[in-house]
């Protein structure tokens, strides 16, 4: 593709600048903040104003693609582009490098994601902290869904934090348009810890309600600092899941036994109430284990959307989300975010968490 071409489009989609930064002559490279397979990122800054940092993600070339550029690249500029919110990232400008290198020009998270505050044992927070982040994170996944957009992989290492304490979405490569309800989707998309039974019994038609169980296990594992389920592989997850939430079945879920990967259990184990999410998750709350319930049912229909997550009386019981200068942070959070935007969509570490489940002891709590 011609240089002067690909420096206005990008598979159709018109590269804009925004928020008055204009292309590679007016952005300078600092450090290198990480790199993988996929992408580099850089600290950058204005020429003009050293102190207007900025991350350059530069998106590499590979030959196995037309014009050299994955889905994944597409999509993340093309949602990014139509997506402005002050909890989603905010891409600047797209510009492309005599390397022929895909930039984007993304605003600097220096505070890393909420995956390092999950892990980290020396950073205390409390039910108003997690209020706080879930409630960034579930107006943010509204936003997404009131534009007709799935993110399909929101996890914690997806939700990068502002020198302000702001969580902001990020990582838009498995992102698409939804609108008609009878169209056919991938159900392989959302990383496995975080996806919804629908998909990993093979769905191919599905709504926000995938992003809403995602957030679900985000809120739970939040909770217990920890992921909730956490599956070796597709079969495991589900089967997880079931240990979990309940086994599904067509009384519970009309239609379950018609996807297209469904495997009926060896035994049927009988559906979760509001009991079981009291005593899993106690630092939520009585409000607060019956608006994770919500996100948590396994029949999709059933599941609340994120218009509905917003509307829960849970955001207005005590305590008080916290305010969001006042957050638990880490101060050394710039090269987890380079490591974080590195990676395509769907990329996960599974070895950080291994065995984790074995924590959760399901069976006695039935």
């Amino acid at each position: 593709m011609n240089e002067d071409v690909r420096r206005k489009y990008v598979k159709g989609i018109p590269i804009l600048p925004k928020d008055g930064i204009a292309g590679a002559n007016k952005i300078a490279e600092d450090k290198k903040l990480g790199e993988g397979t996929y992408a580099i990122v850089y600290l950058g800054h204005l020429r003009t104003d050293p102190s207007s940092l900025v991350a350059i993600k530069k998106i590499k070339v590979n030959a196995e693609y037309k014009d050299g550029l994955s889905m994944d690249a597409i999509r993340e500029v093309k949602y990014l582009q139509e997506l402005s919110h002050p909890n989603i990232i905010a891409l600047h400008d797209v510009f492309s490098s005599k390397d022929q290198n895909l930039n984007l020009v993304l605003e600097y998270l220096p505070l890393g994601d909420l995956e390092m505050l999950i892990k980290d044992g020396n950073i205390q927070y409390g039910a108003a902290d997690v209020k706080a982040w879930m409630g960034m994170l579930a107006r943010a996944v509204w936003f997404c869904h009131e534009n007709f957009i799935l993110h399909r992989d929101i996890k914690p290492n997806n939700l990068l934090i502002a020198s302000d304490g702001e969580v902001k979405l990020a990582d838009f490569g498995l992102a698409r348009s939804f609108a008609d309800p009878y169209l056919n989707m991938t159900h392989q998309v959302i990383t496995r810890w975080y996806r919804p039974p629908e998909l990993l019994y093979g769905a191919r038609q599905y709504s926000g309600a995938v992003d809403v169980w995602s957030m679900g296990m985000v809120f739970a594992e939040l909770l217990l600092r920890v992921p909730f389920v956490a599956g070796n592989s597709d079969l495991d997850q589900i089967t997880k899941i079931c240990e979990a939430f309940g086994t599904p079945t067509e009384e519970n879920w009309p239609g379950v036994t018609k996807l297209p990967n469904y495997v009926p259990g060896d035994k049927i184990i009988p559906l979760q109430g509001r009991d079981f999410f009291l005593r899993q998750f106690p630092t939520a709350g009585p409000v607060g284990a019956d608006l994770l319930m919500s996100m948590c049912a396994l029949d999709p229909r059933k599941r609340s959307t994120a218009r509905q997550v917003l509307q829960h009386s849970w955001w207005t019981t005590e305590p008080k989300p916290t305010k969001k200068e006042d957050l638990p942070r880490k101060s050394d959070g710039a090269k987890k975010m380079g490591d974080d935007l590195t990676r395509r969509g769907g990329e996960i570490d599974d070895s950080r968490f291994k065995n984790v489940a074995r924590q959760l002891d399901f069976g006695a709590m039935k």
